[in-house]
């Protein structure tokens, strides 16, 4: 059985990794781009942009 491979793109430094069960840290390459991307969202370097829903400003 021929059995195409996912590969992704490390988020935090675009290394390719293999999306298989045995990849630890998917997306992720490694530990510390896991970790370091913790941290960012830790210290606020990114964000979820939220639309203003006109209903929710009427509750106010």
């Amino acid at each position: 059985m021929d059995m195409k491979k996912t590969i992704v793109n490390c988020p935090h430094c675009g290394n390719a990794v293999i999306w298989q069960k045995e990849s630890r840290f998917r997306p992720f390459c490694s530990e510390r781009c896991k970790l370091i991307d913790t941290g960012n969202w830790a210290m606020g370097k990114y964000s979820v942009a939220a639309e203003n829903n006109p209903s929710d400003d009427e509750a106010d």
